[in-house]
């Protein structure tokens, strides 16, 4: 009579183990969905389905390698950008936008809080940093004609993004309601109450009013910290996109 044979017992313990080292080689794999890169097809999906360096180019000419092409101003300046995003976050923690207030948060900033007068001058010296090197890097791009086809786009959007950039800087200088900020956002909305037909319409929806007071101030504080930022980051994603599909422009 033929008797049946029975698999030994496995060890719960064994198939714990091994159920945590599928998962875990599924985790891998979510993660990590090509191997090591040793071949041009291997290299050609690790770089197309990685978004940091998706950022690039695939190619990049020879010159375009050289720090002193581009001094890496592109770059600097949106380190200065997430400079003043990091430290004007922490900044609003001890701001209010009120003119009975805010002159007072500014003082205490760099008397009371601790490394309060370091934080606002990282931010301060940050944001002239980034005007200086954000207006450097549309000379060095104009100077090597960077902006020829097929760049067109791109140029147009570094053009708006300083545009943004003077934008922030000067939104910026009314929020510590001091005498120099006071009459220097009166002196640049009355450059807007110039404009030829919608003057004293901009003055008015810049200010909130006809005179510069608390609908001036939580005015440019709404753009400073809410609006003129998040339009900064989406151009700065279209630029950043645009730089990986025209490629560099070195050597040209």
């Amino acid at each position: 009579m033929a008797t049946k044979k029975t698999s030994p017992r496995r060890n719960p313990m064994d198939q714990i183990m091994q159920a945590s080292a599928a998962f875990g080689f599924r985790v891998y794999k979510s993660v990590f969905r090509h191997s090591w890169p040793d071949s041009a097809r291997t290299r050609s999906l690790a770089t197309m389905s990685n978004v940091f360096l998706h950022l690039h180019p695939t190619t990049i000419r020879r010159a375009s390698l050289k720090v002193t092409y581009t001094f890496c101003l592109g770059g600097l300046s949106f380190f200065f950008f997430l400079v003043l995003t990091v430290s004007g976050v922490l900044l609003m923690f001890y701001y209010v936008p009120s003119v009975t207030q805010a002159y007072q948060d500014i003082k205490d900033l760099q008397t009371v809080v601790f490394a309060g007068q370091f934080l606002r001058n990282m931010h301060r010296w940050g944001a002239h940093a980034m005007v200086i090197v954000v207006f450097l890097h549309m000379c060095r791009v104009f100077y090597t004609r960077a902006y020829r086809p097929p760049r067109e786009f791109n140029w147009v959007v570094g053009v708006l993004l300083l545009v943004l950039t003077f934008l922030l800087s000067f939104s910026g200088y009314l929020l510590p309601w001091d005498q120099l900020s006071f009459w220097a956002v009166t002196v640049g909305t009355n450059i807007a109450k110039a404009t030829p037909f919608v003057g004293p319409e901009a003055q008015f929806l810049l200010i909130g009013g006809y005179e510069i007071g608390q609908n001036a101030l939580i005015r440019f504080y709404t753009l400073h910290v809410i609006a003129l930022p998040l339009a900064a980051a989406v151009l700065i994603a279209v630029h950043f996109w645009r730089v990986r599909k025209d490629g560099f422009s070195g050597g040209l």
